[in-house]
C-alpha cells in the first residue's frame, strides 16, 4: 500500500491516507474515511454537549431534573437514578430493519424513541450540575471530571478546592490553572508541575513562590524570572496589588512580555517515543493526537488515557482496536459508538453498557445480539448485519449538503441530539449562526431568561476586601453582557463556598460569567492543530510539526535546543 491523497467531501480540501491508515482501516474492517481528520473531529464533538444545562422534568418520575437536553428536544429524558433502574427496558423499544428505509432514517427513529439519561454523571454526591463526570463530591459546574472534590466551574482531574481549572491534576486551592499537575495554592499557572504559590507562571517545574515567571526549575522567589531573597520577595509582592483586578492585570501584562522572550518547546512530550502532537505522556506511535497518556499506534485522537490501536476518539479511558468513538471507556473493537462502555463489538451505537455484538443500538444494558435494540440468535444476527452494511451503501444517506454517508462513516450531525452552540464543537471550532447554518448544523437560540440584575459589572468591587457577604447570590452582570460568541450567559451569582474561596485566596472576583470565563481559558491554549516549522534557534535546522502556528509570536525551539537553554 502507499500514500494516497483524497478530497475531503465536506470542507473541500485535500488529505493523505498513509499506508499504516490502510491497514488500520483493513484490520477494523471499514472502508477509508472520505471526511478529512479535521472534519471527522468537528463531527464527533458535535454529538457532546458538556455544558449547556436546562431545567425540565423527569419523564420517569416527574422531578424537576437537570439535563443537557432543552425542553424542544424530541426525547424522553430520565434521571440518573431512574434511567440505571429496572423500571424500563431498552428492548421495549425495538424495531425490525426495514430495507426499503435508508439505514440512518431508521437510527433517529429509533433514537427519538428510546430514553435518554440526564447528565452523564456517576458516582456523585451533592454535585448536581456536573456532567460527564464520575467520582465527584460537592463540586459545582465541573465537566469532564474525574474524582474531584469542592471544585468549581472547570475541568479538574484527581483535585480538591479548585475554581476555574483547565486540565490540572492532582491539584488543590488553584485557580485559573490550565494543564498543570500537582500544583497547591496557585493561580493564572499554565503548563507548571510540582509547586506551589505561583501566579502567573507558565511551564515553571519544582518552583516555589514566584510571580509572572516563564521556563524555571527549581527556583523560588523569583518575579518576572528575576530572583530575590526572601524578604524583599515578600515586600515586592505586596506591593502589586495581587488582591484587586488592576494589581493582576498589570502584572499579567508583564508576564506575558517576558513569556515572549523565553524560547518554548515546540510540543509537549514526556516519556514517549515517535510521537507528534502535542500534550503526549509515556506513549508511543502516537500521531495528531492530543491531551494522551498511556497510548500506543493511535492517530487522530484527543483526551485519550490507556488506549491500543485507536484511530479518531475522543474522551476516552482503556481502549484498544476503536474507530470512530467519542466519550467512555473500556471498549474493544467497536466504530462508529457515541458514549457506550465496557462493551466490544459495537458498530453506530449510542449509549450502550456493557454489551457485545450489537449493531445500531441506544440505550441498551448487558445485551448482545441486538439491532436497532431488537433481540436476535447469534446466527441471525451474523446473517443481518452484513446485509444491513450492503444496504447502507446501496442506499447512502444523503445529508441536507449532499455529503453521502455510506457504511464507516461516523453518524451525520444530523442526527446530533444537540445543536452546533450546544456543543464542545462551538468550544474547539466556533462558528456564528449563520456560518453553522450554512455549514448543515442546527443553532440554539438563546432562550428568554427572567432575572434583574443586582450588581452592575462597573459596580463589582475591584478588592476583595470590600467585598460583602451579601453578595452571594445576587445577579452579577457579565462584562461580555451576551455580545461575544462564547455562550455568554450576561449574568451570573457567587455561590457560598465560592465566595469562602476567594476570601482565603485573596482573589477579586472576576468579572465574567463562567461560559465566557471557559472560553477564555480554552483560548490559552493551543489549537488542535499542527504546522510544518523549523526551530528557531541560530544555526539549528531541525524540524518539526508543531501546534504553534507560524504567525504565533513565542519563540519555538526543537527539543535539543530547548533543554540546552531552557532546562
Amino acid at each position: 500500500m502507499q500514500s494516497e491523497t483524497r478530497n475531503c467531501q465536506n470542507c473541500k480540501k485535500d488529505f493523505i491516507i498513509e499506508p499504516d491508515d490502510f491497514g488500520f482501516y483493513e484490520k477494523i474492517k471499514v472502508p477509508p474515511p472520505t471526511f478529512c481528520p479535521e472534519c471527522r473531529l468537528i463531527r464527533r464533538f458535535s454529538f457532546r454537549n458538556e455544558r449547556s444545562l436546562y431545567k425540565r422534568l423527569c419523564d420517569g418520575t416527574g422531578k424537576n431534573i437537570i439535563s443537557v437536553y432543552s425542553l424542544d428536544k424530541p426525547y424522553k429524558v430520565y434521571e440518573r437514578d431512574y434511567f440505571w433502574s429496572d423500571n424500563w427496558d431498552a428492548l421495549s423499544y425495538g424495531i425490525d430493519y426495514d430495507f426499503s428505509k435508508n439505514f440512518f432514517i431508521q437510527l433517529k427513529e429509533l433514537q427519538e424513541k428510546v430514553p435518554r439519561i440526564n447528565l452523564n454523571a456517576n458516582f456523585v454526591y451533592n454535585s448536581d450540575y456536573c456532567n460527564y463526570v464520575g467520582d465527584v463530591k460537592n463540586s459545582y459546574l465541573c465537566f469532564g471530571s474525574i474524582a474531584i472534590e469542592d471544585c468549581m466551574y472547570g475541568s479538574p482531574y484527581e483535585s480538591k478546592n479548585c475554581i476555574d481549572t483547565h486540565l490540572a491534576r492532582e491539584c488543590e486551592y488553584c485557580y485559573e490553572c490550565i494543564d498543570c499537575e500537582k500544583l497547591s495554592h496557585s493561580i493564572f499557572a499554565q503548563e507548571c508541575s510540582n509547586s506551589f504559590d505561583l501566579i502567573y507562571c507558565f511551564d515553571c517545574k519544582n518552583c516555589q513562590d514566584c510571580i509572572g515567571c516563564v521556563g524555571l526549575r527549581g527556583q523560588k522567589y523569583h518575579i518576572f524570572n528575576k530572583a530575590y531573597t526572601k524578604e524583599e520577595f515578600s515586600n515586592k509582592k505586596n506591593a502589586l496589588g495581587l488582591n484587586t483586578k488592576e494589581g493582576l492585570e498589570k502584572v499579567k501584562e508583564e508576564f506575558l512580555k517576558v513569556k515572549k522572550t523565553i524560547p518554548h518547546k515546540f510540543s509537549i512530550e514526556l516519556q514517549s517515543k515517535n510521537v507528534s502532537g502535542n500534550n503526549i505522556i509515556q506513549s508511543k506511535n502516537v500521531h495528531d493526537c492530543f491531551d494522551v497518556k498511556k497510548c500506543e499506534d493511535e492517530k487522530y485522537c484527543t483526551r485519550m488515557i490507556d488506549g491500543r490501536n485507536v484511530y479518531d476518539a475522543n474522551f476516552c479511558e482503556f481502549m484498544e482496536l476503536v474507530y470512530e468513538n467519542i466519550s467512555f471507556w473500556k471498549n474493544t473493537n467497536t466504530k462508529i459508538t457515541n458514549t457506550c462502555g465496557e462493551s466490544s463489538e459495537l458498530s453506530y451505537c449510542d449509549f450502550c453498557y456493557v454489551c457485545n455484538n450489537c449493531f445500531a443500538c441506544i440505550g441498551l444494558r448487558s445485551k448482545q445480539y441486538c439491532i436497532l435494540n431488537k433481540q436476535y440468535t447469534k446466527e441471525e444476527y451474523e446473517e443481518l448485519v452484513p446485509k444491513i452494511i450492503k444496504h447502507m451503501n446501496d442506499m447512502p444517506y444523503i445529508d441536507k449538503k449532499g455529503r453521502i454517508y455510506k457504511y464507516g462513516e461516523f453518524f451525520p450531525s444530523e442526527l446530533s441530539p444537540f445543536c452546533y452552540n450546544e456543543t464542545i464543537a462551538q468550544e474547539y471550532f466556533p462558528l456564528t449562526k449563520e456560518e453553522a447554518i450554512t455549514q448543515g448544523y442546527k443553532w440554539k437560540d438563546k432562550e428568554e431568561r427572567n432575572y434583574t440584575i443586582d450588581i452592575k459589572n462597573e459596580d463589582i468591587p475591584n478588592d476583595i476586601k470590600d467585598v460583602k457577604d451579601d453578595i452571594v447570590n445576587k445577579v452579577i452582570e457579565c462584562e461580555h453582557k451576551g455580545k461575544c460568541n462564547e455562550q455568554c450567559t450576561e449574568a451570573f451569582k457567587i455561590i457560598p463556598d465560592e465566595l469562602s474561596f476567594y476570601k482565603r485566596m485573596n482573589l477579586p472576583i472576576s468579572h465574567f460569567c463562567p461560559n465566557c470565563r471557559h472560553y477564555n481559558r480554552l483560548k490559552q491554549r493551543n489549537p488542535l492543530k499542527l504546522w510544518h516549522r523549523k526551530c528557531m534557534k541560530d544555526g539549528c535546522q531541525n524540524e518539526f510539526e508543531t501546534s504553534y502556528a507560524p504567525d504565533r509570536p513565542e519563540i519555538i525551539y526543537c527539543e535539543k535546543c530547548y533543554n540546552q537553554e531552557v532546562y
